[in-house]
């Protein structure tokens, strides 16, 4: 039986990076993963497949609703959504094929199949059995169905449908109004597909802060979107023109398509937990410790496997995280100061607290707000929906939340990443000189507007 200082179920981003950095810390690892390529949901069916379409969207939006505007005419400007998904395709397989790069030349072993634990210490892949000193779970997640209206993946889908669809449907509906669902509807929608939004909550993107939800609700409305809160499908049935929902309230729906995006899942189908011992809770998530170690001793778990926000890049720091601390490192990780974004445009990002969140810990806060007309900036791009929103303890002027609306929010939120993370205080980021003419400049002014000092607000 072959033995490895460390076994990795599952090559998402929290799986290939943990068995990545096992490998250069000098243990002997394999990682297993059930599907022909590695990279998991993320690489595959998720984030980079999603953020190909929307760029290739916003390429075709920017020039048919605003060309005329800059200049730029076309007179038969037409989509080619064939050619969109080729590109998709190909980026995705160059990723994929970087990642088997980095295995070989970090020495770490490729086992193909499905995975199950025999005992604490082995792992089965089909008829072979392999030993080990630590596992490590990392099979994330999936797309939870409707109970009465499965996935098809051609009228009623999933994430993983919708980035495959071989015609721009007439009318999408999206049951859900979180990140994946506004992301993949604003692609469609920018292909010319009329799209409403059914969502249980009151609002958008729930657990965004309630002033950006409501920001943002405004604007995907002004976009085109229809929106139906607080409200529940109870029932739905596919026929020959498409797809028929009922909602709550009695109002009927009807689409073409239906993308369903009401959450996702741990993934553990196989894995063996029960018979190994491992705990879970109510929600299927396997239950760790500080260190992701579970109710078995020789076995962790992380990413979407276990509780926390459902983040590539939350996963890839504790698979990281993970391995450091099995080779006797003292480790700690912070949630609060890992970044959750939305790729629409305009783009979200938040890092930190929100306003409610501040106010149920008791704390006096100090709110800066900025929109992005004010930036010059942003106008000379005509990407000037939204603004910025800055979060500070009031007695201490720490910084303890960054919320932007607009323009490449998903680089910009990283300087309120640095700034969490080394306890700056709301001053020093206003003082930090940022140059002009940038859409940055909304964070110094953001801040500078928390102590009634904005120059441009």
């Amino acid at each position: 039986m072959e033995k490895f200082d460390l076994i990795v179920i599952g090559s998402g981003p929290g799986g290939y990076v943990a068995a990545i950095r096992a490998a250069q810390r000098g243990l002997k690892v394999a990682c297993v993963e059930k599907e022909k390529t590695l990279g998991g949901t993320c690489l595959n069916v998720g984030c980079i497949p999603s953020k190909a379409l929307l760029h290739s969207t916003e390429y075709y939006h920017k020039v048919a609703a605003e060309g005329k505007e800059h200049g730029i005419e076309a007179k038969e400007l037409t989509v080619n959504l064939s050619q969109m998904m080729k590109r998709k395709e190909k980026i995705v397989a160059g990723l994929v094929g970087g990642i088997d790069f980095l295995f070989q030349k970090n020495k770490v072993v490729r086992l193909e199949g499905e995975a199950s634990l025999s005992s604490p210490t082995t792992v089965s892949v089909g008829d072979k059995t392999y030993e080990a000193t630590h596992i490590l779970l990392a099979s994330g997640s999936e797309p939870i169905p409707l109970p009465f209206l499965p996935f098809d993946e051609k009228r009623v889908v999933s994430s993983t449908g919708a980035l495959s669809l071989p015609k721009v449907p007439k009318k999408l509906v999206m049951v859900g109004a979180g990140v994946i669902g506004l992301e993949l509807g604003s692609v469609y929608q920018r292909l010319g597909a009329e799209v409403e939004v059914v969502e249980l909550l009151d609002r958008v993107v729930p657990p965004f802060d309630k002033e950006i939800s409501k920001n943002l609700f405004k604007i995907f409305t002004k976009q085109g979107m229809t929106f139906h809160l607080n409200e529940k499908v109870v029932s739905g049935n596919v026929d020959k023109d498409g797809v028929n929902l009922t909602l709550d309230s009695k109002k009927e729906l009807k689409g073409d398509v239906v993308l369903v995006a009401i959450g996702r899942r741990p993934y553990s189908k196989g894995l063996g937990l029960e018979e190994v011992g491992i705990q879970t809770d109510s929600q299927g998530r396997v239950k760790v410790d500080g260190s992701f170690r579970t109710s078995v001793p020789s076995i962790y778990a992380i990413g979407d496997l276990i509780d926390g926000p459902m983040l590539a890049h939350k996963a890839s720091e504790e698979g990281i995280a993970c391995v450091d601390l099995i080779c006797g490192d003292s480790v700690t990780l912070d949630y609060l100061m890992i970044p959750n974004v939305m790729y629409t445009w305009p783009e979200v990002a938040c890092v930190g607290m929100t306003e409610e969140e501040a106010k149920e810990a008791g704390l006096e806060i100090r709110i800066g707000k900025i929109p992005f007309k004010a930036i010059p900036r942003a106008r000379c791009s005509g990407d000037d929906e939204g603004l910025v929103k800055i979060i500070g303890e009031k007695k201490t002027d720490r910084l303890i939340g960054m919320h932007i609306v607009g323009p490449n929010a998903s680089e910009m939120i990283h300087e309120g990443v640095v700034a969490l993370k080394k306890g700056m205080t709301v001053l020093e980021v206003a003082h930090a000189s940022h140059a002009h003419p940038t859409c940055a400049e909304a964070i110094k002014e953001a801040a500078l507007a928390a102590h009634n000092q904005a120059i441009h607000a």
